[in-house]
């Protein structure tokens, strides 16, 4: 799957029923979506197997044990969408 492929599939499994969720992912695909390696490719699909409920929460969790793309997403939720900043 080339790039432009895997782009478009991840922008529409990110369409969630959430508000909330869609700014989030819309933000993270606009800020990381071409910098993820091919692993956390697969780690971000993963994660768009949860429910909204359950992402939702893992994005709003506080704690430091979470990778490199939940951390990400978690830096996407306040709006700047840099959370290496």
């Amino acid at each position: 799957m080339d790039e432009i492929d895997i782009s478009g599939r991840l922008r529409w499994r990110c369409r969630r029923g959430m508000l909330e969720l869609d700014l989030v992912l819309g933000r993270f695909l606009q800020h990381y979506c071409a910098k993820l390696t091919a692993q956390q490719l697969v780690e971000f699909d993963v994660l768009l197997d949860l429910s909204d409920q359950e992402l939702w929460l893992l994005v709003r969790e506080t704690h430091d044990s979470a990778s490199d793309v939940v951390a990400w997403l978690r830096g996407c939720e306040g709006g700047s969408g840099n959370a290496d900043a």
